[in-house]
């Protein structure tokens, strides 16, 4: 069986998608002739904790652990609130504090690519040894956080291993990096980083399609689009709610804030005194201020669930029993290449899906090809309003359903497949 060491910084008892899909992976590669060895930071500062996941790891993979330095940690005793909302990508747009306009500065300028700078040269001297010991010719970095990526780089150059790099996110066009507050110089040494990584990382593995098309303009070697995926659950039975729900799960940050979706929502519940009475907003995951004070402004309100961060348990039984599947993402054109990691889990949950991004979002490409939702720009108005109607009316004579088409491919097990591929 072939050896690979993967080196990631989120594992359980880490929540998010970023977890779920290296979990997974290793969970599956035994069966496609890989043993993945599991390389994490020992001390994290997590930003969100999900303990359910220690369970689903495998009691046969290997997880090496060695120690990480978090500038986060020092950071949360000055502003322990905003340390955890910028660590989690909430960065408001509306009211920054003197403090947190400090702390994105100190972040974006001080700590490149990221705060996980430190761990970088004692994970390299720790795992040069480890590396030759084991006999292993093959790592997988994976990022975010992208200072994992230099990890491998350096590992490349020192032993000339085969050097997989799995971007789970864009490095200079994510979302939240035009909001570091970066000088010019900071902006260079990132866009300096990522070429070297993109050019000397033996094989590319990025989750859209539209990253793909971004990273072949840097760089000639060979990108592969492996994308999250979804896994089979046991209770295919959970109920629906009696309310007409519309569910968000995940996090709502202020950049991804659809004044549509709450515009429309409170015309309605003005204009329809039934879809008052049956209509549920229900959040789950982080919710920056600036959407709830959106949503307050519609008059939503006293139709608004708030859950906090869930479970991924409960995140898989609030999607199978919720009426409407929300996805949202922020309107520009740094976001077409993001496909959220819930996408899969939605699409297996058999729920209709509103979908509301940019133009030629590769997510709409998805739910187009599984007929699996509705998609609308934020100009859409009055298109998304007639399309929530239509669902309110299909939940009223109970005839609300999804018939979605070729969705076995993203099962997390055929992901694995195409992974082992790769690998070997």
């Amino acid at each position: 069986m072939k050896k690979v060491l993967i080196i990631c910084y989120y594992w359980p008892p880490a929540g998010g998608p970023g977890v779920q899909r290296w979990l997974n992976f290793v969970k599956y590669l035994p069966e496609f002739g890989v043993e993945p060895i599991v390389y994490v930071p020992e001390n994290p500062d997590y930003p969100m904790e999900d303990t359910s996941f220690l369970a689903e790891v495998p009691t046969s993979v290997r997880v090496i652990k060695q120690p990480i330095f978090e500038p986060y940690k020092l950071a949360s005793l000055f502003s322990g609130k905003k340390t955890k909302q910028i660590s989690k990508g909430i960065i408001s747009k509306k009211k920054q504090s003197l403090s947190e306009k400090f702390l994105l500065w100190v972040r974006g300028n001080f700590f490149i690519p990221d705060a996980r700078i430190f761990w970088v040269k004692p994970s390299v001297t720790f795992l040069e040894e480890f590396l030759q010991q084991e006999k292993i010719g093959t790592i997988i970095t994976t990022g975010p956080p992208h200072s994992v990526h230099l990890i491998g780089m350096k590992l490349k150059a020192l032993l000339n291993v085969n050097w997989i790099a799995d971007f789970r996110d864009p490095w200079t066009t994510i979302g939240y990096h035009s909001e570091l507050k970066l000088s010019e110089k900071s902006k260079a040494k990132h866009e300096k980083l990522e070429q070297a990584v993109l050019t000397s990382a033996d094989q590319i593995i990025v989750t859209s399609f539209t990253t793909k098309t971004e990273f072949k303009a840097l760089t000639n070697r060979p990108i592969e689009v492996i994308t999250n995926g979804f896994l089979d659950t046991d209770d295919k039975n959970i109920k629906l709610n009696k309310n007409f729900t519309l569910s968000h799960i995940g996090s709502l940050l202020s950049g991804r804030n659809p004044n549509i979706l709450w515009e429309v929502l409170g015309s309605l519940i003005e204009e329809n005194e039934n879809f008052k009475k049956d209509f549920q907003l229900q959040l789950a995951g982080a919710v920056s201020e600036d959407v709830l004070e959106t949503i307050n402004e519609n008059g939503l309100q006293s139709n608004l669930s708030l859950l906090g961060y869930v479970s991924h348990d409960e995140a898989l039984q609030l999607q199978r029993s919720a009426s409407v599947l929300l996805l949202i993402e922020i309107d520009a054109e740094k976001t077409r290449g993001i496909i959220p990691g819930k996408l899969f889990e939605y699409l297996a949950s058999e729920r209709p899906i509103v979908a509301i991004g940019p133009e030629k979002w590769d997510v709409f490409t998805i739910l187009n090809e599984t007929k699996a939702g509705s998609c609308f720009l934020y100009t859409d108005r009055e298109k998304l309003k007639s399309e929530i109607l239509s669902l309110y009316n299909a939940f009223k004579n109970d005839k609300l359903y999804v018939n979605s088409e070729g969705i076995a491919k993203y099962h997390r097990k055929s992901l694995t497949e195409h992974l082992a591929t790769l690998i070997k």
